[in-house]
């Protein structure tokens, strides 16, 4: 089985293309009989567990951002030892020489490139297969670290193993809080209440918008149904055991994936307030259409794994119709205002073909029943 090319202990920079065999390896996170590339030592052990966290991230077209992410891990993760895997999922910015030249000759940090997106799933499967943290954690490159965030939610970890996915919390640049850090469970009423608008109505309500936790401050400790994958921590034998996430999941929705897997195998994700990061969200997505597309895709897809058949034909459905009168609603707008603006719905829906294909088709990733010792 080919083996990615990593730059070892040489710091140095190889862009690399992911073959067929390798895509496999990505999915199944198989063990090659080929002896492993020597990883940046972020320690003097060579055993691959004395590193405390494999820090991921997964940069595209945020190069300023990029960079200070990378500056707060340095100054702010004093306490846990640590290596920094990044790989740029072929930028047009400039970030991967960028990184490369403020940080490719520092211990502990690998910076690789990609001939070609990878998307967040697949980007994040590649890096951990080099991974030799006791944790792995996914970091988001426009995110912050503050106050040894990394340190107290590997600490909060260590307190609360029996939860096995932890997150922390995530404020706006401007110190306002941004909620998305987490998510309450992915459901049949949760998604139907969206599709139907009575999220939208209610954005603040349990009853209608579960999901999002009604008024809580995010201010408290707590078990949530969904940590998200902007400062995301989990063990690195539980991301074998679970082979990660699921590259069908090119960007949204996989780490709503990995977290109902590991809930149905008795795990029960959690964050913390005192593990705080700035994330400021989106900044890699400059087309709304296409977020909403790949948005779309990543819920249906989990529909049709996490659902029941019957639950599954009502809120794809019900998705659907609701997309149509959308679209009736800002074509009657527009015209109302006399606008020339394109109807984002009606762009939406002219691309269904993308974003429905997880609908006729969805796998589910075998569990490694063997890595979990």
């Amino acid at each position: 089985m080919t083996s990615p090319s990593t730059c070892g202990g040489c710091h140095s920079l190889k862009s690399f293309r992911v073959s067929a065999e390798e895509d496999g390896a990505m999915r199944d996170l198989e063990d090659s009989d080929a002896p492993p590339t020597p990883p940046v030592p972020a320690s003097e052990s060579s055993d691959r567990s004395e590193v405390d966290v494999s820090i991921l991230v997964v940069s595209y077209n945020t190069r300023e951002m990029t960079l200070a992410c990378l500056r707060s891990i340095v100054s702010e993760t004093l306490d846990r030892s640590y290596e920094v895997l990044v790989v740029d999922n072929d930028s047009s910015d400039g970030s991967f020489e960028a990184m490369q030249s403020e940080f490719g000759d520092r211990p502990g940090f690998e910076i690789r490139a990609s001939a070609e997106n990878l998307g967040f799933a697949g980007a994040n499967n590649h890096l951990a297969l080099d991974a030799r943290g006791d944790f792995i954690l996914l970091l988001n490159p426009d995110t912050v670290v503050l106050e040894r965030g990394i340190d107290r939610l590997v600490d909060f970890a260590s307190a609360h193993p029996e939860n096995g996915i932890w997150g922390g919390r995530t404020l706006f640049a401007d110190g306002s809080l941004n909620p998305t850090n987490c998510w309450g469970p992915f459901t049949v009423w949760s998604e139907f209440s969206a599709a139907i608008g009575l999220r939208s109505l209610f954005p603040r309500s349990e009853v209608f918008h579960p999901r999002g936790y009604g008024k809580w401050e995010r201010d408290t400790v707590r078990e949530v149904g969904v940590v998200t994958g902007c400062f995301f921590l989990m063990r690195r034998r539980d991301w074998e055991h679970f082979r990660g996430l699921d590259p069908e999941f090119f960007m949204y929705g996989e780490e709503t994936d990995l977290c109902m897997r590991a809930i149905k195998e008795g795990m029960q994700p959690i964050v913390t307030p005192d593990a705080t990061i700035i994330h400021h969200g989106g900044a890699s997505e400059t087309i709304p259409l296409d977020k909403m597309v790949r948005l779309l895709d990543g819920q249906i897809r989990l529909f049709r794994r996490h659902f029941s058949p019957a639950g599954f034909k009502l809120v794809y459905h019900v998705m659907k119709l609701g997309i149509l009168a959308r679209i009736a609603a800002s074509e009657l707008s527009r015209r109302l205002r006399r606008s020339d603006s394109d109807n984002l719905w009606a762009g939406i829906w002219r691309r269904r073909a993308e974003w429905t294909r997880g609908a006729r088709t969805s796998t589910v990733l075998p569990i490694d029943t063997g890595s979990t010792g």
